[in-house]
C-alpha cells in the first residue's frame, strides 16, 4: 500500500486498536455566556506524540489548551490524562507545564536561575538543580549563556530559555501556546526542526497551539483541524494535506483548486464530472460519490502542469490565459483564467536556470492534471 506523503517515523499508535490514548477529551464543551467555544468535542492524543491544534481565531484550539492546563473547567465532558480525571485537579498539581507565546522570563534573574526556578520551588536539593540546569541547557545548547540576565539575549535564545524551564521538571506533557510567535521567518524555521529533534530525546507528549500551518505541517505527528469549536479531521501531515475531509480542510491548509460539477457517470472507482461550464474531467479514487451527486474535485497547485500546448495524451487538459504569475526563486506560481472564468492557481518547481517553455502575462496557456492528482469531496 502506498503512503501519502513522506514517512517521518514508524511511530503510529492511532493505527494501533489495542493502544491506549494517554490524553483524552471526551464529550467536552465549554460555553462563556452564550458563546460556545468548544463544541462536544473527542479527542484522543497518545504518548509521546507531537500534536498539533491548528485553527484560525475563534476555533477553540486555546480554549482547548487551557482546559487541559487547568486554567479552565469544562462545561460538560471531562478530560483523562493517563487514566486520571482532570476534574478538579488545579494547575500546578497536573503532571504538564506550560510554555506561553510570551516566554514569561524573570527579568532580574540570570538564565540558570530562570531554569531552575521551578525546581527551586519544589524543595529539590541545590546539587541536583545544579546539575539539571546544566543538563537542560546543554539539551538547548547555551550553557555558555547560563549567567546572562534575558534581556542580554536574542529572541530565538529567550524562547531556548523558556522551553528549557518548561521541561526541566520532567513533566509528563508540555504545552505550548504559539511557541515561535515571536521568532522571525528563519529562526522560525530552524526551532521547528529543533524542537522536534528535542521532544524526539526527552520522549514527552508535545501538544501545540498554533494557527500557523507549515508550522503545524513541520513539527506535529498529528494535526487536528478546528473550526468554531468542533473537530474538523485529525491525521497525519501529509493526509491532511492530500486527502481532505472536506472542502473548508482542503482551503484551510495550503493552497488548493476546487472543480466544482456534478458526477455524470461511474466505472468502479474512475467518475466522470461535468462542471457548470460543460466541460469534463476524469478522476480517480471518487469515494462513495454516485451519478448525480455534487462534488468538488481539489487540486494542489504543484499537481497541476502549465504549458504553451496541450500537452500529449493529456485526459484532463484545459486552456487559458495567463492572469498573474509570481517567481519565487525556487519555484514559480502561475494564475491562469480558464474560459469560464475561474482562475486556476499552478506551481512549477524552478529545477533549472532557465526555462524551455517560458510563459508570461496574457500569453495562452494550457493546465493539465492527471486523474490521481486530487481527491474528490462530497461535503
Amino acid at each position: 500500500m502506498k503512503s501519502l506523503g513522506s514517512i517521518r517515523r514508524s511511530f503510529a499508535p492511532w493505527n494501533d486498536p489495542s493502544a491506549k490514548p494517554y490524553i483524552s477529551f471526551e464529550n467536552v464543551t465549554k460555553v462563556f455566556g452564550d458563546f460556545t467555544a468548544v463544541d462536544n468535542l473527542s479527542l484522543a492524543i497518545y504518548e509521546k506524540e507531537f500534536f498539533a491544534l491548528l485553527g484560525g481565531s475563534g476555533s477553540g484550539k486555546s480554549t482547548l489548551l487551557r482546559m487541559l492546563a487547568g486554567f479552565d473547567n469544562p462545561t460538560s465532558g471531562r478530560i483523562m490524562l493517563d487514566g486520571q480525571d482532570l476534574r478538579g485537579i488545579p494547575p500546578y498539581r497536573r503532571p504538564l507545564n506550560m510554555m506561553f507565546q510570551s516566554y514569561a522570563l524573570f527579568p532580574h534573574m540570570t538564565v540558570e536561575a530562570n531554569v531552575g526556578f521551578g525546581l527551586k520551588q519544589e524543595g529539590m536539593p541545590k546539587a541536583d538543580i545544579d546539575a539539571r540546569v546544566a543538563e537542560m541547557l546543554k539539551l538547548v545548547k547555551l550553557e555558555q549563556f547560563a549567567k546572562r540576565k534575558p534581556h542580554q539575549l536574542s529572541g530565538g535564545q529567550r524562547q531556548r530559555v523558556a522551553l528549557a524551564r518548561s521541561v526541566a521538571k520532567r513533566p509528563k506533557v508540555l504545552l505550548l501556546d504559539e511557541p515561535l510567535g515571536a521568532l522571525d521567518k528563519k529562526l522560525r524555521e530552524e526551532t521547528q526542526f529543533e524542537l522536534m529533534d528535542l521532544q524526539q530525546s526527552l520522549g514527552l507528549t508535545f501538544v501545540v497551539v498554533t494557527h500557523d500551518q507549515e508550522e503545524a505541517m513541520t513539527m506535529a505527528d498529528r494535526i487536528a483541524i478546528l473550526d468554531k469549536g468542533q473537530l474538523m479531521q485529525v491525521a497525519t501531515p501529509a493526509e491532511i494535506y492530500e486527502a481532505p475531509a472536506s472542502r473548508f480542510v482542503a482551503n484551510f491548509v495550503g493552497n488548493v483548486n476546487m472543480f466544482e460539477g456534478t458526477v455524470a457517470s461511474r466505472d468502479a472507482g474512475i467518475a466522470r464530472v461535468t462542471g457548470a461550464s460543460g466541460a469534463e474531467i476524469v478522476v480517480d479514487n471518487a469515494g462513495d460519490a454516485a451519478a448525480g451527486n455534487a462534488i468538488a474535485f481539489a487540486v494542489r497547485p504543484e499537481k497541476i502542469k502549465v504549458s504553451s500546448k496541450r500537452p500529449e495524451g493529456a485526459v484532463n487538459a484545459m486552456e487559458g490565459e495567463v492572469y498573474d504569475l509570481a517567481y519565487l526563486g525556487d519555484m514559480t506560481v502561475y494564475r491562469v483564467r480558464l474560459a469560464d472564468g475561474q482562475v486556476i492557481q499552478a506551481s512549477a518547481l524552478n529545477s533549472s536556470r532557465a526555462s524551455d517553455d517560458p510563459l508570461t502575462w496574457h500569453d495562452r496557456a494550457w493546465i493539465s492534471f492527471q486523474p490521481d492528482a486530487g481527491i474528490v469531496l462530497t461535503r
